[in-house]
């Protein structure tokens, strides 16, 4: 049953511009985006770039994109989701967090003068030496709390020494509890959160920061993100706890961890697993729709009894409370049926159109003024129902623009290597040729009556001409497809296997 918000809904997806989009990632902005307008709520997209070292502008770009080609459209952004403005829109700009950093450093020092953070000047060395000791004595191996209460002249002395100093936040002595969203209720004792750190010794702030801090500034309701970062759920409330008394945060969002995504071996999908890149799905036709739909249902159920269902239909049906908490596997292959099941849903005609960039460079191998519009918009209906993802297109109908087929030497090996295929051909030739090439149906009975001539039912009959004609033993159908092609490309064809097969 489908949980009623309280109060407004806003969720935000906030990725960093590193690489190419992935799978995992994809999957996390969805069920934002999908609970966001199943509640009618807002839809913040935020960048997390702080990280130089790695972050991109061609990432930056790939990630716009990327969001755009799925359909998620977002409210509030770095940019306007119709590409209208590469400004930000929405209240809360900038959605950049490299265009934030002095924001940070004032709730850092805020932070410090009311005593919810402090300067640790431990050393790694100092830190590692400790953190071994105490695993040695079996206990907990996180900061012990050494900098934790200095008096004024232990710091002086510290920085006498010119040691660097980060900014730690201090945890409170008390055990957080909270209810997860898809996990329920769950408790966490202090012992096993430690004070953390905040702000690098060179004033950079770090993610435990500035990510709590954007979403309290930004008034973010429901932080829906993944398994991964559940452990970090009791510091960012504590510090929740601490920007409303500081006055920059107004409540504590709701959290729901999102399950892993598994890959092969039944481990994490990672950015590296070649199955986890978008622009894989995307280069190879997959339909956002599709895509969507497959997403989805890692973690989540539309029903019992259906698997195959419309954007429309998931943004109506979705709830963060119904998502599953168990880990969800990625399965290539339903991916790619569910897929399927979607190219039969597109409208014909958009169909054509969606397959288009597939017939032209550089994924055509035939020349541009050799592609034939009317050929296509003939065949689009077969070729529907026949492809996985938009791809696929390209070997189905290559027949029709190529001014040969294609030599596949095991197709034509399998059609031609038993019994007699050019006496076939040669009786298949003559009845095509005085047959009505306005009906696929008078096409079908000359082959049937050339294969009746030499003993051979009408799938023996016709697999010599389809590699004639195609180059493969399987593809659409066959006399709609030489309909299509004509009777004089399509004898033509026919001649030449002959003449190769008599050489």
């Amino acid at each position: 049953m489908a949980n009623t918000p309280s109060v407004p809904v806003r969720v935000r997806f906030c990725p960093s511009p590193t690489g190419n989009p992935h799978v995992g990632l994809v999957r996390t902005a969805l069920f934002n985006w999908a609970y966001a307008r199943h509640t009618g709520g807002t839809m913040v997209f935020r960048i997390e770039d702080t990280d130089a070292a790695r972050d991109s502008e061609e990432s930056y770009d790939q990630l716009l994109d990327s969001m755009r080609w799925l359909g998620l459209d977002w409210d509030e952004g770095p940019a306007a989701y119709d590409g209208s403005s590469v400004e930000a829109v929405g209240p809360h700009a900038p959605y950049r967090q490299s265009q934030r950093m002095d924001l940070y450093k004032d709730v850092a020092e805020k932070l410090l003068a009311a005593g919810h953070a402090y300067h640790c000047y431990c050393s790694t060395e100092e830190l590692d030496a400790r953190r071994d000791a105490a695993r040695a004595a079996g206990k907990p191996s996180g900061y012990d709390g050494h900098c934790r209460d200095l008096t004024a002249d232990q710091k002086q002395a510290y920085e006498a020494e010119g040691r660097p100093a980060i900014v730690r936040f201090r945890m409170p002595d008390e055990a957080i509890t909270f209810t997860d969203l898809v996990r329920g209720e769950i408790t966490v004792l202090p012992e096993n959160v430690p004070d953390y750190g905040i702000v690098r010794a060179n004033g950079a702030p770090l993610y435990t920061l500035v990510n709590p801090v954007d979403d309290a500034l930004m008034e973010i309701t429901h932080v829906l993100r993944g398994e991964d970062l559940l452990s970090s759920t009791p510091r960012q409330i504590a510090l929740y706890r601490a920007l409303i008394s500081l006055g920059f945060a107004k409540a504590i969002p709701a959290f729901g961890h999102l399950p892993y995504v598994m890959g092969e071996g039944n481990k994490k999908l990672s950015k590296r697993d070649p199955q986890a890149s978008l622009n894989i799905y995307r280069e190879r036709g997959f339909l956002p729709e599709g895509l969507l739909n497959y997403l989805s249902l890692l973690g989540w159920s539309f029903s019992a009894d259906q698997d195959i269902f419309t954007i429309p239909e998931l943004i109506e049906k979705f709830d963060v409370a119904d998502v599953n908490a168990n880990p969800a596997r990625f399965d290539l292959k339903k991916a790619e049926s569910i897929n399927a099941d979607h190219i039969r849903l597109l409208d014909p005609k958009a169909f054509a159109e969606a397959c288009e960039p597939w017939l032209t460079a550089p994924h055509a191998n035939w020349a541009p003024e050799d592609f034939d519009r009317a050929a296509w918009e003939a065949i689009a209906p077969h070729a529907q129902t026949r492809v996985t993802v938009l791809s696929d297109i390209t070997a189905n109908v290559d027949f029709l623009f190529l001014k040969t087929p294609v030599e596949d030497e095991a197709s034509w090996t399998k059609a031609m290597g038993k019994g007699d295929p050019a006496a076939l051909l040669t009786t298949a030739r003559a009845k095509l040729e005085a047959a009505d090439w306005s009906d696929p149906e008078s096409l079908k009975n000359a082959v049937l009556a050339a294969g009746e001539e030499h003993g051979l039912k009408l799938g023996k009959a016709q697999a010599p001409v389809r590699v004639a004609v195609t180059g493969r033993t399987v593809g659409l159908p066959l006399f709609e497809s030489l309909e299509i092609l004509g009777k004089d490309k399509t004898l033509t064809r026919i001649d030449a296997a002959l003449a190769k097969l008599t050489a």
